[in-house]
């Protein structure tokens, strides 16, 4: 079962990274798939891909899983670039067609 998408700022860096996490954390859905949208992020950096990787650690810890949906492009090769594209789903089969 899938609950509600959550939604990423369009900022997401060092600077806003610990607000952006206690924002979202609470709204992981309990043994459910979390869909995160992440169309609205324009501006970010590595703190981005620790979000998100905390956001999973959460909602796996819980009995659920977490899933990127709408990506940018500079995320997923940002996140082939730290070898993590394969630990956020959603962003591996960009990464893979950004190598290509």
């Amino acid at each position: 079962m899938s609950a509600a998408p959550l939604s990423l700022p369009d900022t997401l860096t060092m600077a806003t990274a610990a607000q952006a996490l206690r924002a979202l954390e609470p709204a992981l859905p309990g043994g459910a798939l979390a869909q995160v949208d992440a169309a609205a992020l324009r501006d970010f950096d590595t703190a981005a891909l620790a979000v998100l990787l905390q956001l999973r650690r959460g909602a796996q810890a819980a009995g659920g899983d977490l899933r990127i949906a709408n990506p940018p492009p500079a995320l997923a090769e940002l996140a082939q670039l730290y070898g993590v594209d394969a630990a956020l789903p959603g962003l591996e089969p960009q990464a893979a067609a950004a190598a290509a």
